[in-house]
């Protein structure tokens, strides 16, 4: 059988198979059915909060003074309504997955939550402000505060976990962990939206950063690469399902640093202010305010080119 004959006599029961099984599935985003925003579409709503957020610095090209009251009503109003639309099937479609255990009004629940969202724009831009100024007090790399706006993926990856955070706190489905996983794929910084995060925050490199869904971070945190503040276990009901919306991560309080490739673990755990955590940490429990918490220092053995003896740690060798 070549490919022509394979077209003709083959593909079209695979044709009505896959489509059968996509019209009762919920994962499938049917114009009939779900009418759910696309990945993509969801991506250009939080480029269009950021171009708002940071003004000519995200786009092709600098903002006219004069034209920027006027350019952000047209630009607010075509985000709002676009997005009330995108949150309107994300709750229908919870609704669909849930069979409507709490099912209210999928309309008059996306204009609140979206209501809420741009009301909060200028607070998240304040927020913001402390957080650039955190990251260029705290990192003697920094030449200026627009290097920080325009090139730090740290800044990329809070502001927008800021803006999908809203959205979490009025239950919105789906769409805030679509905008936060998007500044994952960009920065490598991993954020639920679901965590809390004072003002004041900095990641610094940032790579390989992971913040869980119920992490508390005070004011004025600062966090290095590698860093993960996750769950010690996940509990489970009767059946052998993980419970869900119980704390699982950690708190981090004030002025606490954490340094590159420490983790911590625990709903119960609480790094008290001040704090220093050090580099490759393991901590499940508690630590008081003011401590320094670090691993024994390693001592390397060193071998000696030219068939010399070793040297132990710290002592002094030729080239």
């Amino acid at each position: 059988m070549n490919l022509n004959e394979w077209f003709d006599g083959s593909l079209p029961g695979i044709v009505g198979d896959l489509a059968r099984s996509t019209r009762c599935s919920l994962v499938s985003n049917t114009r009939n059915r779900f009418n759910l925003a696309g990945q993509k579409a969801i991506h250009g709503v939080v480029d269009d909060f950021l171009a708002l957020l940071f003004p000519g610095c995200h786009g092709s090209e600098a903002v006219r003074e004069d034209k920027m009251e006027m350019g952000f009503n047209i630009r607010l109003r075509s985000i709002a309504q676009t997005l009330t639309e995108q949150v309107e099937f994300a709750f229908k479609y919870q609704c669909e997955f849930e069979k409507c255990k709490e099912c209210g009004d999928c309309r008059e629940k996306a204009e609140a939550a979206v209501i809420h969202l741009v009301g909060e724009m200028p607070a998240i831009k304040r927020v913001l402000e402390e957080d650039i100024q955190a990251a260029y007090d705290g990192d003697p790399a920094a030449k200026s505060l627009m290097e920080i706006v325009m090139s730090y993926p740290g800044l990329h990856a809070i502001a927008v976990q800021r803006i999908a955070h809203l959205l979490y706190e009025k239950d919105v489905a789906l769409i805030p962990r679509v905008m936060s996983e998007l500044a994952h794929s960009r920065t490598g910084i991993d954020i639920h939206p679901g965590a809390k995060i004072g003002p004041g925050f900095f990641i610094d490199h940032g790579t390989g950063v992971v913040i869980g869904e119920t992490c508390v971070i005070g004011r004025n945190v600062k966090l290095y690469q590698g860093v993960t503040l996750g769950a010690l276990s996940f509990p489970k009901d009767e059946n052998g399902n993980p419970i869900k919306g119980i704390k699982r991560h950690p708190e981090v309080r004030d002025g606490v640093t954490i340094y590159a490739g420490a983790t911590i673990l625990g709903g119960d755990t609480v790094v008290g202010e001040g704090s220093v955590i050090g580099g490759n940490v393991w901590l499940t429990h508690s630590v008081p305010p003011h401590s320094t918490v670090y691993n024994a220092q390693p001592k390397p053995n060193i071998r000696l080119h030219g068939g010399q003896a070793d040297a132990g740690a710290g002592e002094k060798h030729a080239p």
